[in-house]
């Protein structure tokens, strides 16, 4: 069996892990001449072949990445997703907006925007006086962004950040203006709920139907897009809640000329006891959303 007929059977997880350890090993041989592009020491190494599969390539000079992070009550994962985030090594703007949080979330992003650390440099936060929900802040979040290209982040512990350069790959290859992580086109991970994944399910089949693109996860967090298509499409944006999904898809797949792309990525759902917000609300409103747009 060839290498990348391994790579083939690996899982995304293994991958992961596998590019992470190459990246840190072409850092180390960087660090003691650094006038070696690392990247061209792992092609080198496996040749350019592989090193797509593996999701490592070269990020152009002055790229920055804007991570828009709505947060409501998360002070208990807040600080792991920032630096999970920032584990990513790629160039970041990470725009946190504060929903009206009142569980201490707002009091620990205030001390990271007054601290000299020069680590918290990538940071800007904004803070909402009163709820407005995800919709809301996601929009102030794209408004306040300046990088290249634009993700949206929950700021829970469901959704990996590892997962960012398989979704960037993409965009940098020329391939595509919008990439969705998918939960569902590649399952490694825990079981999902039945109800949960199953009404996930219906109301993305609902939405292709009215975008007319065959996604597997209209809901999914992970929706990185170029900037100058947020740009356009911000200040248009009226859902509050979490039906800034549908919203935001139906609203990028009228656009004329956009390519959409789906890359799987791995999900750990959180229960409801364990501070999950959606419920059969948000799921009834997503329906009316598919019709209103």
């Amino acid at each position: 069996m060839n290498t990348a007929a391994i790579l083939h059977e690996l899982s995304d997880a293994d991958r992961r892990s596998i590019r992470e350890v190459l990246l840190d090993a072409a850092n180390a041989a960087q660090s003691q001449e650094p006038s070696v592009d690392r990247v061209e020491i792992i092609e080198r190494l496996l040749g350019p072949s592989l090193c797509r599969k593996l999701g490592i390539f070269r990020i152009p000079a002055g790229f920055k990445l804007s991570v828009v992070m709505p947060v409501y009550n998360e002070a208990g994962t807040l600080a792991t997703v920032i630096e999970r985030v920032r584990a990513t090594r790629l160039p970041l703007e990470i725009v946190i907006v504060d929903d009206g949080s009142r569980d201490g979330s707002r009091e620990y992003l205030l001390d990271l925007q007054n601290s000299s650390d020069q680590r918290n440099a990538d940071l800007r936060i904004v803070f909402h006086e009163k709820n407005q929900g995800k919709g809301g802040a996601i929009k102030t979040g794209f408004l306040a962004s300046t990088g290249d290209v634009v993700i949206i982040q929950d700021a829970d512990l469901e959704y990996d950040p590892a997962d960012y350069r398989s979704l960037l790959q993409p965009i940098m290859d020329g391939h595509a203006d919008v990439v969705y992580g998918s939960r569902f086109s590649h399952i490694d991970g825990p079981v999902h709920h039945y109800w949960h994944r199953w009404g996930n399910q219906f109301i993305t089949r609902l939405s292709n139907w009215k975008s007319g693109w065959a996604l597997t996860d209209v809901e999914t967090c992970y929706k990185m897009i170029r900037r100058e298509l947020v740009q356009q499409i911000a200040p248009q944006l009226n859902e509050r809640g979490f039906g800034i999904e549908l919203e935001l898809t139906h609203k990028l797949a009228r656009m004329s000329g956009v390519r959409f792309y789906e890359r799987p990525v791995s999900y750990v759902g959180r229960s409801w006891a364990e501070g999950k917000k959606i419920g059969i609300k948000d799921g009834l409103w997503a329906l009316w959303c598919i019709l209103r747009y």
